[in-house]
């Protein structure tokens, strides 16, 4: 479990979304945790490739390592 402060206005906006969807707002707010922590993780593993080699990738080169980095269980 775990509580989170949020100011007024930012309440009133995720009460706003969650009664126009029919959602609860902690459906929102694990949805925004999800997405944060997926962006996190690329971040890292992108960081991972560059340290790695010290030059640029491609796109597919970075998705390559991100694999092998799951496999090695280094990101989940």
């Amino acid at each position: 479990m775990l509580g989170v402060r949020l100011s007024k206005e930012l309440d009133d906006r995720l009460k706003a979304l969650a009664e126009k969807t029919n959602r609860s707002k902690s459906y929102y707010v694990k949805k925004a945790i999800e997405q944060f922590l997926d962006d996190q993780e690329d971040y890292l593993a992108a960081l991972a490739v560059y340290e790695k080699k010290g030059r640029r990738y491609s796109a597919g080169d970075v998705e390559q390592l991100f694999d092998e980095l799951k496999k090695d269980k280094v990101v989940p």
